[in-house]
């Protein structure tokens, strides 16, 4: 019997990857393709919309390629994807300017104009009013350009995050969809009702015209007709890459936290229901299926791998996030150095889009190094701020950190990690998690495992990172932390503060 394969592809912020993915959830091949980030002005990050479609296109043939020649049939395919990017084009396809990403706050103003209705937008999606947000980036593009609502009000516009654009294209214009996941990222879907809610739409003044259907994030949503050699392979699941990352642990009870460590960092923690409102941390569908949908808490932080991207470029280093990294493995510790990367703002727990990046403690003794180690310092006081609050929240003791994504194979970050929540990391040593998770769902759809207990059984395994650090030097670190992002927050105050007596 001819073997059969599932076709993962994980459209992410810098690059795009695909995977075939076996009955075992195995990965048998692996493609991916660069991508570029547009930054116009400051403030601004955009992305072309073609070519993210163009480099689904490229790993999709690259894969189709490796299967054929291998006498194997792609049964389905499956997207997970970056989340909160903005997109909107024609009926024909044609994109209308640049895709408006997840780390782009252009949209501010449009959050200052709603700041008065921020705890309803926040009671029906569980989400912090943020110029992260999908709606508010729409709210802005209309704003900017009048005559785009009357054309989305007429069915003549699109609007969808990366998955339904990339199913808008797959599918040859036939299907205009998005999952649960990412609809619950947008401002737009009520959490209770799982549907685009009249209230929020009317708040950011988006035409229901111009939205996605919603659909699950496993279940036959479309079929491919643009790419000839994938023509009428189903699309079985649709899933925002952080949520996609949970499924691909394999672990599934409530509680189960995971981080998942990119370009920005998702946490996400399982619960048992859709919890009550919670104002330092998200409210979100973990994923969804045929009459069974989870929830979850998520803290999100918007730089991660990009601060260690940011000092190699501050510094000049050829491959800068690379070079920043090895230059951060040259030192033992930041020796007292402490930097605050809120370059675009501090998302979870903070949720200050004004604050901005400090260094703190800077001496003269300071070198590279130690910027690029308070910079991979940096990623883990941000992800144990979060775990923190977490825990508050859920009235909880989270036992295990998981820990998925491109930064988790930098082994002192995730020692630091260990040592700075205090207890264990278990990193997946499993790569391109949100891509397993997405094919995970996929094969739910196709009926190749039935449940998630079958899925919890498929083999995986993780690299593990107990603490090692004193509980005193753990308070230490993480006091001089909280001051820092204290002077990022209140910049006016700390500069009083710093004036000599």
């Amino acid at each position: 019997m001819a073997s059969a394969w599932i076709l993962a592809v994980d459209q992410g912020t810098t690059n795009t990857k695909a995977l075939l993915i076996d009955r075992e959830g195995q990965t048998v091949f692996r493609a991916s393709a660069p991508l570029d980030l547009v930054q116009p002005r400051r403030g601004y990050v955009e992305q072309d919309p073609l070519a993210l479609w163009l480099s689904v296109c490229q790993v999709a043939e690259e894969c189709a390629r490796f299967a054929k020649a291998r006498g194997a049939a792609i049964a389905a395919i499956a997207v997970s994807n970056q989340r909160e990017t903005a997109i909107t084009w024609r009926a024909n396809g044609e994109p209308v300017g640049n895709a408006i990403t997840w780390q782009c706050r252009r949209s501010a103003p449009v959050c200052e104009r709603l700041r008065e209705q921020a705890p309803v937008i926040q009671s029906l999606t569980g989400l912090p009013l943020d110029p992260l947000l999908s709606a508010t980036k729409w709210a802005w593009v209309f704003e900017q350009q009048a005559e785009l609502r009357a054309q989305a009000e007429a069915g003549e516009l699109r609007l969808g995050t990366v998955d339904s654009w990339l199913v808008y294209r797959l599918s040859g214009g036939r299907v205009h969809a998005t999952d649960h996941t990412n609809a619950s990222r947008t401002a737009l879907l009520g959490l209770e009702s799982l549907d685009w809610d009249d209230r929020l739409l009317s708040l950011f003044d988006i035409p229901r015209t111009a939205l996605p259907a919603v659909r699950t994030s496993s279940g036959i949503c479309a079929e491919c007709t643009a790419i000839p050699v994938l023509a009428g392979v189903p699309i079985a699941s649709l899933i925002g890459d952080s949520h996609a990352a949970l499924v691909g642990h394999g672990r599934y009870q409530p509680g189960t936290m995971k981080a998942t460590y990119g370009t920005g960092s998702s946490l996400m923690m399982l619960t048992p229901a859709l919890v009550a409102e919670t104002k330092l941390l998200a409210r979100t569908v973990a994923w969804s299926a045929q009459g069974d949908v989870h929830f979850a808490l998520e803290g999100n932080i918007a730089m991660s791998g990009a601060t260690l991207q940011w000092v190699g470029e501050f510094l000049g280093l050829p491959r800068p996030a690379e070079a920043a990294a090895a230059l951060a493995a040259s030192v033992p510790d930041a020796a007292g150095l402490v930097l605050v990367p809120a370059m675009v703002g501090l998302g979870a727990p903070h949720w200050d889009a004004a604050a901005r990046g400090v260094a703190a403690n800077l001496e003269r003794s300071h070198t590279a190094a130690h910027l690029a180690r308070a910079a991979l310092d940096a990623i883990a006081f941000q992800v144990a701020d979060v775990l923190e609050a977490m825990e508050a929240a859920a009235g909880v003791d989270l036992p295990v950190l998981l820990a998925d994504g491109g930064a988790t194979r930098n082994s002192s970050l995730m020692q630091m990690q260990a040592d700075i929540v205090g207890r264990p990391v278990h990193r997946s040593t499993q790569e391109d998690l949100s891509a397993r998770g997405a094919a995970m769902l996929a094969g739910l759809a196709l009926g190749w495992w039935k449940s998630p207990d079958e899925l919890a059984a498929l083999p995986r395994t993780v690299d593990v990172f107990e603490p090692r650090m004193s509980a005193a030097e753990r308070e230490r670190l993480r006091d001089s932390w909280r001051l820092a992002v204290r002077r990022a927050r209140l910049r006016e105050e700390a500069k009083e503060e710093s004036k000599p007596c």
